[in-house]
């Protein structure tokens, strides 16, 4: 089929039979009618109207190159840097229309199984089965325009052998035995942001270690949500109500993230990409250049939403009266720094492109995992800026049925602003409110900090993967004598030894 419309994408997820809890009540009704889920869904059934309108249609699609079929284009292969640019125009068009504020857009996860799909013949090393599963999931999901989540993180309890002193795990996620259907999975994951409003989920968590040989920890595969078997227990909703004037970012844009509960969930062998094989699971999760690939998408969200909160950032100003406040502009000036230093890493990326051993064109990985590192930075930063301008405007914050009481009056007389009705000026610090100060607020700043890992885990990766340091020591070497000579201590730290210097 080719690419799907709203309409179609909401008859998915309400007939695709997810067993959803949400405050300790499993969901028996149509999911895109829950309150914890129908703004996101309406939300996200714009994307795909969109991705069809005649406006957008030769932005946002590409003709398949197996049905012919018009698929979306955000699961394109690029094979050169004018392909990069499509895949960066369409992302940027559907970030545009969610602000950023939709870490799960689908163009996240397409873009992810493309990455893995353009890989499967490294799969194939481990298992020929494996890669043809690979490569044919790729295509199902780009044919289908399949919604899909993911999972990658274990909860604690299942990592826990450093204090257990032990190898074997019993509440770490596990194939429990393997049969003529498939395997059998049982476990629990996370962090599986809209997990109850996708078609299917992939689960690819980093091994734990084993004592067998065959590691029942090292599995990666993707199922329809609906399998049974599998629970997906969600925290509590951000969505707090239902006026779009009093919750104006969490009524379309709370994204729920869920612990999935794998009870002997039977994974059929032709979804099966990886099972037992440890170092093919930690060399396809690097090799396949997935995060790489992924940050292109993360970037242009994060582009999106930097745009957004300097726009709130401006609309504060304007509506203050504070454009001669050289303290206020200083503040301005930085969110557009931060802003345009985004767009050129983004830019750059593109530039330094080359063709993977894949013949897949990559992004220069540089440019990219900047941008991972200045980011969880940047966005608190940004969240206190809006904070600092709005002050007592964003705690004194009247609803909109307050305006429609008998003490509208009141409000209409000394709320108003510069230029500006009351109603007008409280919308927008109720705004503000949701983007820097509500509990959805809380969660996206959260969610920004650790969208791909700890602060130490993204400066690893850039400071390991940036090549170009080795080149710029070498030119101080020249400088001075004896610099570039291997000491003592170094031998001592690169063949494991101890050294007096370890922190």
């Amino acid at each position: 089929m080719p690419i799907k419309n709203g309409e179609q994408y909401i008859a998915g997820i309400d007939k695709g039979g997810a067993q959803v809890w949400v405050d300790g009540n499993r969901v028996t009704g149509a999911i895109s009618e829950h309150s914890a889920f129908r703004g996101v869904v309406s939300t996200q059934a714009e994307l795909y109207d969109m991705q069809g309108a005649d406006e957008y249609l030769s932005r946002m699609t590409y003709e398949s190159p197996t049905s012919g079929d018009v698929v979306g284009l955000s699961f394109l292969r690029p094979q050169s840097k004018r392909d990069l640019r499509r895949r960066r125009e369409m992302m940027t068009l559907w970030a545009g229309r969610h602000h950023g504020f939709l870490g799960r857009a689908p163009d996240y996860m397409n873009t992810v199984v493309m990455a893995f799909g353009a890989a499967w013949k490294l799969l194939a090393e481990s298992n020929p089965m494996y890669g043809d599963n690979m490569r044919r999931y790729y295509e199902h999901c780009r044919e289908n325009d399949i919604t899909l989540s993911h999972a990658f993180i274990v909860p604690h309890a299942g990592r826990m052998s450093s204090f257990l002193k032990t190898l074997e795990q019993p509440d770490a996620p596990r194939v429990e035995e393997t049969n003529k259907d498939g395997i059998v999975v049982s476990g629990a994951f996370l962090l599986a942001t809209q997990a109850a409003t996708a078609d299917e989920i992939l689960i690819f968590p980093a091994p734990l270690p084993s004592a067998q040989e065959v590691n029942p920890h090292a599995f990666a595969f993707a199922v329809p949500s609906g399998l049974p078997g599998i629970r997906y227990i969600c925290r509590e909703s951000f969505a707090a109500g239902t006026s779009e004037f009093d919750y104006p970012l969490s009524s379309r844009y709370e994204e729920m993230d869920t612990l999935v509960v794998f009870d002997r969930v039977l994974v059929p062998h032709d979804r099966v990409f990886l099972c037992g094989d440890e170092d093919m699971a930690y060399r396809f999760t690097e090799e396949s250049r997935f995060h790489t690939h992924a940050t292109h998408q993360v970037l242009c969200r994060n582009i999106a939403k930097t745009e957004f909160m300097l726009g709130v950032i401006e609309g504060i100003i304007k509506l203050l009266g504070l454009r001669t406040y050289t303290q206020v502009v200083e503040k301005a000036a930085e969110a557009i720094a931060g802003l345009e230093t985004l767009k050129a890493l983004l830019v750059a990326s593109e530039a330094g492109a080359r063709k993977d051993r894949w013949g897949t064109m990559l992004p220069s990985p540089g440019p990219l995992y900047t941008a991972n590192y200045l980011y969880p930075k940047m966005y608190p930063r940004l969240v206190e800026i809006v904070q600092l301008l709005g002050a007592s405007g964003i705690v004194v914050i009247p609803s909109e049925a307050d305006f429609h009481s008998d003490i509208g009056g009141d409000l209409h007389r000394y709320l108003k602003g510069i230029e500006t009705d009351a109603k007008s000026r409280v919308g927008l610090f109720r705004l503000a409110w949701d983007l820097s100060a509500s509990s959805f607020a809380g969660r996206q700043t959260l969610y920004e900090r650790f969208f791909f890992g700890d602060s130490v885990k993204v400066a690893s990766r850039l400071y390991s993967g940036y090549t170009d340091k080795e080149k710029f020591a070498k030119k101080v070497a020249k400088l001075v004598p004896g610099l570039g000579r291997e000491n003592a201590s170094s031998r001592v730290r690169r063949s494991g030894g101890k050294t007096d210097d370890c922190m």
